[in-house]
């Protein structure tokens, strides 16, 4: 085959209930300038049999297993899907998304050398009724001080990418973040200030289910909550010495209130953890009057039940 003009990268772990759904997407694009690059995390069901058998369909699916060397988890994946690749544009996508029918005939239109990323809304759906849930926005005469805190979001699927840009970039996902991989991925992409346009439309279903992360930060996944930390300290470091620093520092100390405030309702046992890694982001601020009602909200309403407007 020729050197494809799009490759579609995706990661995938057990997904063998939903991954012939995303595939038969790509398959009935009408545009037919693409390979799809599928690397499997070592999946325990029966995802790889079931990729294997539908990928015999077209030669331009190529599907590997991600190297043992390799850290596992999605960004692994997808930074060696990169290196199988060929296409002079990338779209990252996950295993339980959909593309619409004209979506690669759309970004072929768009398809610009000179542009280092075309960035796409998203349509929000919910995976068992199909029913339509919101568009992201993508746009802000503030963009990365927005992103930081959450107002834009490209999620993965989101871009289109030029291959030469990302060739340029020291790295692209992150293998230690598992929470927050594309926020931390398209932050640093914005870091490199690439050449964007943004279009008012939407090529992909991303679909909302009861395994999809959001749902694990709402039942206080801690290890889930931990990267989701981690990945917002790496920014403020990475920002520091950018003006949008104070009101990173500000959005990470919210996130800490907001699953302490989770914590404490749920009597959940980690609520000490959420409780002093609070108070060390308040005293970092000097919020002295936020230091006492956090502590007199966490001892009233541990020991009596009352005071959740002190939480």
């Amino acid at each position: 085959m020729s050197k494809p003009s799009l490759s579609v990268i995706i990661p995938v772990f057990n997904r063998s209930h939903l991954i012939e759904e995303t595939l038969n997407s790509i398959l009935s694009q009408n545009f037919a300038d693409w390979e799809c690059i599928i690397v499997d995390d070592h999946s325990t069901d029966t995802t790889w049999e079931t990729i294997s058998a539908f990928i015999k369909k077209d030669d331009r699916f190529k599907l590997y297993r991600r190297p043992e060397n390799l850290v596992k988890g999605a960004n692994s994946c997808r930074n060696f899907g990169f290196l199988k690749s060929k296409g002079d544009f990338v779209n990252w996508f996950d295993s339980d998304d959909i593309y619409l029918p004209n979506a690669f005939e759309e970004f072929s239109r768009h398809f610009n050398p000179d542009l280092d990323a075309v960035i796409y809304k998203l349509n929000f759906v919910a995976l068992e009724t199909g029913n339509f849930l919101k568009q992201n926005k993508i746009q802000s005469d503030t963009t990365i001080e927005d992103y930081l805190v959450g107002n834009i979001a490209f999620y993965v699927s989101g871009p289109v990418w030029n291959r030469n840009f990302l060739l340029n970039q020291e790295m692209l996902f992150d293998p230690e973040i598992k929470n927050l991989d594309d926020w931390d991925f398209n932050l640093r992409m914005l870091y490199a200030d690439p050449k964007l346009t943004y279009m008012d439309s939407s090529y992909v279903l991303y679909r909302i289910h009861a395994e999809s992360l959001s749902h694990e930060l709402a039942k206080l996944n801690f290890e889930e909550i931990l990267s989701e930390f981690n990945a917002r300290e790496k920014h403020l470091k990475l920002v520091k010495n950018r003006k949008q620093y104070s009101r990173l520092k500000l959005f990470i100390k919210d996130r800490h209130h907001y699953f302490y405030k989770i914590a404490m309702i749920d009597n959940n046992k980690n609520k000490y953890y959420f409780f002093k890694e609070l108070q060390l982001r308040q005293i970092e601020l000097l919020d002295l009057k936020a230091v006492i009602s956090t502590s007199f909200g966490f001892i009233l309403y541990t020991v009596f039940k009352k005071g959740y407007k002190f939480l």
